[in-house]
């Protein structure tokens, strides 16, 4: 596993160089967030009850910004080439370069999520549910977008095609976690059942998306 670890720690490293790329999507979240009481007004009450639908909104959105770059740079510079030579089956290394992902991209944004709530006048019980929906929903939403970025690895500017293939498949995750968030502060309304939905599709898509990721790097490199 020392190579496995070796390059989670280089892509890593490569997110928060070059200008602190991986705080892009943080800042993106930030304007999206920013923008929509603006747009809404200033109904508090409105607010409170869109925040957490808004929320996830936003971190699927912001989780876009780096997908596009999971395997387009080492592709282009020759590295991809090499990674798969190392002896790394190519079904880890793609587990490793989504683990980085989240680390960088997804991280970030559930650490920010409280002072986003704040804009939005999310409720405490509201926030803590939505911040766990997330780190509990959030790999299938970097999963599914390794699928997308190994598709269109070979394809130039593909940013707008990689969301055009996976935007449709990440609406069941965002469905199941605005549920559960709902259940969570709606009486009468289940909270468990869509939290163990919202896992089951991340446990499906970390053990199924390596192995069709893997799939499609090889038809590119082929």
């Amino acid at each position: 596993m020392t190579p496995f670890f070796t390059l989670v720690r280089r892509d890593v490293a490569l997110a928060f160089s070059a200008g602190s790329g991986a705080l892009l999507g943080v800042m993106f979240f930030l304007i999206v967030i920013v923008a929509l009481p603006l747009g809404i007004g200033p109904d508090l009450n409105l607010l409170a009850r869109l925040g957490p639908a808004f929320l996830w909104i936003g971190v699927l959105l912001s989780t876009l910004l780096a997908l596009d770059r999971l395997f387009q740079a080492d592709h282009d510079d020759g590295a991809l080439d090499l990674l798969t030579l190392s002896g790394l089956p190519l079904e880890l290394l793609v587990l490793a370069k989504c683990l980085a992902h989240w680390l960088t991209a997804v991280v970030p944004l559930i650490v920010a999520a409280p002072l986003m709530g704040l804009f939005l006048n999310v409720s405490p019980t509201a926030l803590g549910a939505t911040i766990l929906t997330v780190l509990v929903g959030s790999p299938a939403l970097t999963m599914i977008g390794a699928i997308g970025a190994a598709l269109t690895v070979t394809v130039r500017r593909g940013s707008l095609l990689l969301a055009i293939l996976i935007v449709p498949l990440t609406l069941p995750v965002l469905i199941f976690g605005i549920g559960a968030v709902n259940g969570a502060v709606v009486d009468g309304l289940p909270f468990r059942t869509p939290l163990l939905l919202l896992l089951a599709a991340s446990l499906a898509s970390v053990a199924i998306a390596p192995f069709a990721a893997a799939a499609a790097l090889r038809a590119a490199r082929g």
